[in-house]
């Protein structure tokens, strides 16, 4: 079983950069792919990117291709999201959440997912 930790949120102006981090404490973490999701105030749970358990395979939504970067070290369990240009539109709870990878096909559908973190929190000012 995993159990994930996000950190590294944080308020910063348009235009700035964040890395999120999210640390796994299972032993079997280079088995699953990681996806990273948010959530803005009044809004549904969106998709952000994803990464294959290899760290060879990656996918973005369209709203943050170019700017976002998912990576993942599995020596240290832990997968990474460098944000950056970032926008206030980009301010959201940022997820992270895993599954046990069979297929080479990423998934962006949340409810494939079964390990979440508590989410951290990123606000982008103007």
């Amino acid at each position: 079983q995993e159990q994930l930790v996000e950190s590294g949120g944080g308020l910063v102006q348009a235009g700035g950069s964040l890395r999120l981090s999210c640390a796994a404490s299972g032993r079997t973490f280079s088995n699953y792919a990681v996806g990273w999701f948010r959530q803005a105030p009044g809004k549904e749970r969106d998709f952000v990117a994803a990464i294959s358990r290899s760290g060879s395979n990656t996918a973005y939504a369209d709203s943050v291709k170019g700017r976002f970067t998912i990576s993942r070290d599995n020596a240290k369990n832990t997968v990474y999201l460098q944000m950056n240009s970032l926008k206030p539109e980009d301010t959201a709870i940022y997820y992270c959440a895993a599954y046990l990878q069979i297929t080479n096909l990423l998934k962006a559908g949340g409810f494939a997912y079964d390990y979440w973190g508590q989410g951290t929190q990123v606000t982008v000012s103007s």
